[in-house]
């Protein structure tokens, strides 16, 4: 009787243990390995759900171990510009490619300069939903940058999903100021 029972808890704790696995991508993570090497295209989000689609990304080295305190950088860089993003979609409008020329010249000119890449969304849409797509926002720019000439081994990207808004409010307006990619750039530290 108490075999059958234990091996009942099991069958159990096994089952449970077997359910759908929900993976958000973090900073350093890299893309899964795809049967393309064609240009990124819009990655297809469901607000509401975890179910994000990963769009195909050319193979493009992710730093290992690279953090401002590794790299001697300052990690309170400045930022040097923002790029803003529709409505759950991860697609560098054409409006904002000047600022992406911005950032590239900004490195072209510091080559003792890293760049992080602050992913962020929105306020609508669950926690994990939100940092799988500030992920996505920032690796397409990173991307975008890595196509301008950047070696993309200067580059980090992190993903802040809704932590981090800089405008409280629960409107457009507001919505639209926190659906971005904030660039900082990172200079080595002086008098070290």
């Amino acid at each position: 009787m108490i075999y059958s029972t234990l091996l009942a808890l099991a069958v159990v704790i096994t089952s449970a243990g077997c359910k759908t696995e929900h993976h958000s991508m973090r900073a350093g993570d890299t893309w899964p390995a795809q049967s393309t090497s064609q240009p990124s295209p819009a990655a297809t989000f469901s607000p509401g759900t975890s179910a994000v689609s990963e769009p195909a990304k050319q193979q493009i080295p992710i730093p290992t171990n690279w953090t401002p305190e590794l790299t001697n950088q300052d990690s309170n860089g400045q930022t040097i510009d923002t790029i803003h993003f529709d409505f759950g979609s991860s697609v560098i409008r054409a409006s904002e490619q000047v600022k992406l020329q911005s950032v590239t010249s900004a490195l072209q000119l510091d080559k003792e300069a890293n760049l992080l890449i602050k992913g962020n969304c929105d306020e609508r849409g669950t926690g994990e939903y939100n940092r799988v797509l500030g992920e996505h926002r920032a690796l397409a720019a990173r991307e975008a940058l890595a196509g301008m000439g950047i070696d993309p081994i200067r580059i980090r990207t992190i993903s802040y999903g809704k932590d981090k808004p800089v405008d409280p409010g629960h409107n457009e307006a507001a919505w639209w100021q926190n659906r971005r990619d904030d660039f900082v750039l990172l200079n080595p530290k002086t008098g070290e």
